[in-house]
């Protein structure tokens, strides 16, 4: 219910910038509020502290790129053609926005245990998309028959997340969505010789 309502993404979209600029531990709930041009005690309606606006952030954002991969790839094109749109959308994500690049790229990694088992909860619906794809290439024979699945999509989501990390680490001085093609014929064919 308090997820549909208009101050709701305006905090998360406040969190964002706050904790971009001055790192999760020196982003503090007051700080987000005048971001958001709300009352501190505001925040506290929506969330239960700091901790709640960092995974509710992540679920939100992570979980209308996840509809938006599905909606993109559904029934269209080759699994080869589907892993090539979905290294896209991620690369043109984080692109477009500075802040959620710092984010979700570096600062959901500094957190403590349980703050990383929820977001890796979170993180289990783009895996599950990661996963349609290459079976999807194993069962059209586009994908080697004995493909380890689990494997397959350790490498693919390993791959686009360092790729990622170092482009935010090198203050995004070259554009990552030029990266997208090379790593994904990377993927796709592996170091073999042609």
């Amino acid at each position: 219910m308090k997820k549909t309502k208009p101050k709701y993404m305006q905090i998360i979209d406040a969190a964002v910038i706050v904790i971009a600029e001055n790192g999760y531990h020196q982003a503090q709930v007051s700080k987000i509020a005048k971001q958001a041009g709300v009352a501190d005690g505001t925040i506290y309606l929506y969330f239960k502290n700091k901790e709640d606006i960092l995974i509710s952030l992540f679920e939100e954002k992570m979980g209308s790129f996840i509809e938006e991969i599905d909606q993109m790839i559904a029934g269209k094109g080759t699994a080869t053609e589907k892993l090539l749109m979905m290294i896209e959308a991620h690369f043109n994500l984080l692109s477009a926005d500075h802040h959620l690049a710092i984010v979700t790229q570096l600062e959901l990694r500094q957190s403590n245990k349980d703050l990383r088992l929820r977001i890796n909860d979170v993180l289990k619906g783009y895996l599950k998309v990661i996963d349609k794809i290459i079976i999807e290439g194993k069962e059209s024979d586009e994908f080697s028959s004995d493909l380890d699945v689990r494997l397959a999509r350790q490498m693919i989501f390993g791959t686009i997340d360092e790729t990622a990390t170092s482009w935010v680490m090198n203050e995004e001085k070259y554009e990552i969505t030029k990266l997208a093609s090379p790593v994904h014929r990377l993927l796709i064919n592996g170091f073999r010789s042609r």
